[in-house]
Parts: structure tokens; C-alpha cells; sequence
């Protein structure tokens, strides 16, 4: 990788950590993402290809599945310039060809696409999901299954990754009727959260880390293009 090419990883990394950071975690949208990344779980890759391929995604998700200790892998994509519908496409296509690489039933991550254009549907907590997944850059999450499955199980006996103060305890004590799905509930949650916050200030946000982002990548561009 040239210095040109470090710096611009740096870089998404560095953007994508304020999406995370004061996005994700302050607003508590994924209620395990600060402790993963406490605990030192998520590992970032910059892949720099313009038009992403399958085969060099592949590589890095085999290195990320087989070392143990990530939970939470990121594919950041600088310099990929699909709309999100493609991507969306293309993410398919990786998450078909990573199962093709494993025995069924035995495939390590679960993928899920991020991209930054996303306009809120505020009609259901579930529409509201690529709103909420508008990474900087165009992104592939991984989670590892057992991982998922962990906090699935913790927040059944109150315990584990998911904050305590966003779930409603008055469900445990109850004999019905059942809780809904964690998923559900954290859709819930986020729909609370959008509310709360209105969506002039988290579309503000976003804009903000999409300027430094256009603006650091310029930069990088321009010192490249004089060395």
C-alpha cells in the first residue's frame, strides 16, 4: 500500500470511528457496539478498490471469522461510488459466496450492508433501518454469530451486552405475555431515540461527518498528487 493510499485508510477509519462513536454508541442504537469496542472486538479493514469485487472481500473475511477475538469486522469501501441499491446488491452477492465457503449452519459472520445514502421512513421502527446503518463510506458489517447469539440469550435473563435503562423490565416479571425478539425491541428503542433526538439534528450529523469525510479525502487526494 503506498503512503497515499495509508493515509486514506486512516482516514475512513478515523471517519467511520465518529459515525460509531458519536452516532452509534452516544445514541445508543446498538446497545453491545461500545462495549465490543472497549473490549477491543472491532476490527476495521479499508478495502480501496473503486469498484468493490468479491474475491479480495472474501480474503478479509475469512482473516476476520478465523481469528476468534473479533466479534464486530468492518469492510470500509473510501472510494466505492455505487448508489445503495447496488451495494445492497453486491453485499448479497458476498454474503451467497462466504456461505459457499462453509458447511450449512456453520457460517461464522452475519453480514449487513451500511451505506450513506438513506432517507428515514419513520412510519415503523423496522423502515427504519437504513437510516440508521449510514455509514460515512460504504460499509460491511460482520458479526459473529456466536456473538449475536450471546446477546440474544444475555437479554433474555437481563444480563449481558444489552443496556439495562432501554429495555423494558416490567416483561421479566410478567408470565405474559412474552417479550418480543430482541431485534424488535431495539427497532423500538431506535424509533424512540429518533423522536427524541428529531431527525433535523441527526440529518445535521450526519452532514457533518459526510464534510469532514469529503474534506479529508480531498486532502489526501491533494497531498498524493504533489509528492
Amino acid at each position: 500500500m503506498s503512503s497515499s493510499d495509508d493515509a486514506l485508510a486512516r482516514e475512513a477509519v478515523r471517519i467511520y470511528r465518529r459515525y460509531q462513536r458519536e452516532f452509534v454508541e452516544q445514541l445508543g442504537v446498538c446497545p453491545w457496539a461500545e462495549r465490543a469496542r472497549l473490549e477491543g472486538s472491532v476490527v476495521e479493514r479499508v478495502l480501496l478498490d473503486p469498484t468493490p469485487r468479491i474475491d479480495p472481500a472474501l480474503r478479509e473475511m475469512a482473516e476476520l471469522a478465523a481469528d476468534e477475538t473479533v466479534e464486530i469486522g468492518l469492510l470500509i469501501f473510501p472510494q466505492a461510488r455505487l448508489p445503495r441499491t447496488s451495494w445492497e446488491r453486491f453485499v448479497a452477492r458476498l454474503r451467497d459466496a462466504d456461505a459457499q465457503t462453509h458447511p450449512e449452519g456453520e457460517v461464522p459472520m452475519a453480514l449487513a450492508a451500511f451505506h450513506p445514502e438513506a432517507t428515514p421512513a419513520a412510519d415503523s421502527p423496522g423502515r427504519l433501518v437504513p437510516f440508521l446503518r449510514r455509514s460515512p463510506d460504504p460499509t460491511v458489517q460482520l458479526v459473529r454469530r456466536a456473538a449475536l447469539s450471546r446477546v440474544r440469550s444475555a437479554s433474555e435473563h437481563g444480563t449481558g451486552f444489552v443496556d439495562p435503562r432501554k429495555l423494558d423490565f416490567a416483561n421479566l416479571v410478567s408470565a405474559t405475555p412474552p417479550k418480543p425478539p430482541l431485534h424488535e425491541r431495539v427497532a423500538q428503542i431506535n424509533q424512540e431515540m429518533i423522536e427524541r433526538e428529531g431527525l433535523e439534528a441527526l440529518e445535521a450529523l450526519f452532514a457533518d461527518i459526510q464534510r469532514d469525510r469529503d474534506e479529508s479525502y480531498v486532502k489526501v487526494r491533494r497531498r498524493a498528487a504533489i509528492s
